[in-house]
């Protein structure tokens, strides 16, 4: 069911790349636990294993290779805006795959040497703990 589950979730991407419609947040589930007492919303501290890769699999960064989650409260502004649209509701032990338009990313201007201007970024996040 899981392989069935993500070859779906990859297919419907593939189509909507090859129709355009690649300006709005994607949301794929990649892991839901068994079991599920809170989920996340604005306001909660968050402690996040994420890998970011551009649409070529060009990986720019990743807390999986520091071996230390990342901590931000969800809904502040303190990350790109499809992290704080695309993590909502995530439960503990969550696994998702995020496709990030450049308009909820780093926009025209991109981030530093790796992420350029105008990039849709693609992100597989695990919701580590709520703090």
């Amino acid at each position: 069911p899981f392989v069935l589950a993500l070859i779906l979730v990859i297919s419907l991407w593939i189509v909507q790349a090859v129709l355009g419609e690649t300006d709005r947040l994607q949301i794929g589930v990649l892991k839901r636990p068994d079991t599920c007492d809170r989920r996340t919303a604005p306001g909660d501290k968050l402690v996040i294993h994420y890998s970011g890769k551009l649409l070529d699999g060009t990986e720019f960064d990743s807390s999986y290779g520091r071996n230390e989650p990342f901590k931000f409260t969800l809904g502040q502004g303190m990350v790109i805006k499809g992290w704080d649209q695309g993590l909502v509701g995530m439960c503990i032990g969550e696994k998702r795959k995020l496709r990030i338009p450049a308009s909820l990313g780093y926009g025209d201007r991109g981030a530093g040497s790796k992420i350029p201007g105008g990039a849709t970024l693609v992100f597989t996040t695990e919701l580590v703990d709520i703090e």
